[in-house]
């Protein structure tokens, strides 16, 4: 779930900041409740208050089961499955097959520990509604005592996170359009331009596209880049499957080198932890988000499904010759092929505004009180623009799709995706509701030191891709 093209004005809005509580909470300051016993007695008597029931709080106009359900779907079906034939690449047909299940349940898990927390912590803040990182910086306001003199930090790490995988994932956007571009035009015209002019020219778009601060403008670019996907998606299925497929010469298992790589990717492609908690506090019945089947088991199941599917058969129908994207092994000159390729450059293009839009959001309102608000228009302008030139430039640096990807899903949707929620979970349970034999906390330890693992291996494997890339070029 690694693309956000499934964001609404009022989900989107919820990530940016936490919904006013109807009862403030009795503190506002972790630190000085740190240092303040009479303090901390009261915070742990509000606690035994009338329970507070947040799902009763929320916007009665708010999104519908099936229209969350949607943007989920949405957010997860762009540039992250087409990489999925890459990831089987580096796995082998069953190793990637049985993998790519086992991490689209830890990836679910995850996710759903993340929203139970967050309703959790909610009743005991009593507001309504959290985002991802309030929701870590109330845990930790409310957890042991000698956790809460750090919920700003987590604030901040969660803010920060995002706002890096964000912006890293809009740089895989930048190489994503131009490698299509270059594919094509460089092959029609029979020309043979670097595909770094094709990223300086796809900056050109992505700086007006960027400057958007309204989502309800850039809601039409991704209705338009919703239909090409579908498109796109028929003509791959329909090259897939118009030979017979050989099997025979895939590898089950792939080196265990490769395997680092299959992790990164596969994690980079499920994990949308930024577009959960802003489609789940869009809901207008929160409820049925978690449970059985519940939105977010219906939509994993789905993603999961096609991910492999499309990974699988992928790599079965291209073989060594797979690419960071599918859609790039469709034949150059068939003009199905072409219309494939630009179409999903294009739809990637589209989306880039809502890509770009949440971390913006993030950081103007840690900085905009540094301007004077007669400045807030032009410096607006100055920083998108200057992000835009810089993601432009670390794609320049990085033209290569495949390591990329890898190194983003590795260092980024490892920590946030993977990391976080079990932390959280952790922290907001100690001490003494973590299970029977504190199988929780065991589970969570799992998860950390296995998040831990793909960055570090994932990233290490990506960076000597991309280090043996440059070597080759010399």
């Amino acid at each position: 779930m690694a693309d956000n093209k499934g964001f609404t004005p009022d989900g989107l809005e919820s990530l940016s900041s936490a919904p006013p509580a109807e009862n403030p909470p009795p503190y506002t300051n972790a630190m000085n409740d740190f240092n303040s016993k009479a303090n901390l007695t009261e915070k742990e008597l509000s606690l035994t208050d009338d329970p507070y029931h947040p799902f009763e709080h929320r916007d009665p106009n708010g999104a519908s089961a099936g229209g969350a359900l949607a943007h989920l779907l949405k957010s997860s079906l762009g540039t992250g499955i087409l990489a999925m034939p890459m990831a089987f690449h580096n796995a082998g047909l069953a190793f990637g097959m049985a993998m790519t299940l086992i991490v689209g349940f830890l990836c679910t898990h995850c996710v759903h520990i993340l929203v139970k927390t967050s309703h959790d912590i909610c009743r005991d803040a009593k507001v309504s509604a959290l985002g991802f990182a309030e929701t870590a910086q109330k845990v930790f306001e409310y957890g042991p005592k000698g956790m809460r003199p750090y919920s700003n930090f987590a604030k901040q790490f969660v803010d920060i996170g995002l706002m890096a995988t964000y912006y890293a994932a809009a740089c895989v956007y930048i190489v994503f359009i131009a490698t299509s571009f270059h594919d094509v035009i460089n092959y029609d015209l029979k020309i043979n331009w670097d595909v770094r002019i094709y990223i300086a020219l796809t900056v050109i778009p992505c700086l007006l596209i960027g400057q958007i601060r309204d989502l309800k403008w850039l809601v039409p670019f991704s209705m338009m880049a919703n239909i090409f996907i579908v498109v796109t998606f028929a003509i791959t299925l329909y090259y897939m499957f118009d030979e017979p497929l050989v099997y025979s010469d895939k590898p089950l298992i792939a080196k265990a080198a490769h395997i680092p790589l299959f992790f990164a990717t596969v994690i980079f492609a499920m994990e949308g932890i930024g577009v959960v908690m802003p489609v789940e506090n869009s809901m207008r019945k929160p409820q049925q988000f978690l449970g059985c089947p519940g939105v977010l088991n219906i939509a994993m199941v789905t993603v999961v499904s096609l991910y492999a599917i499309i990974g699988f058969f992928g790599y079965v129908r291209f073989g060594d010759q797979v690419r960071g994207s599918i859609t790039l092994n469709l034949p150059e000159g068939a003009w199905l092929g072409d219309t494939a390729k630009l179409l999903m450059a294009v739809a990637i293009l589209f989306t880039f505004g809502l890509q770009f839009y949440v971390p913006n959001e993030i950081l103007w309102r840690k900085i905009n009180h540094k301007f004077s608000p007669e400045k807030h228009n032009i410096t607006q302008i100055l920083l998108r623009s200057g992000i835009i030139l810089l993601s432009g430039g670390v794609a320049a640096a990085i033209p290569n799709l495949e390591p990329f990807i890898s190194l983003v899903g590795a260092v980024f949707f490892s920590l946030l995706g993977i990391f976080v929620p079990s932390f959280v979970e952790t922290v907001y349970l100690w001490p003494d509701r973590l299970g029977v034999c504190k199988w929780k906390l065991v589970k969570n330890i799992f998860l950390g030191v296995f998040s831990i693992l793909a960055l570090v291996a994932g990233a290490v494997a990506s960076i000597n891709e991309i280090i043996e890339m440059y070597s080759g070029d010399d």
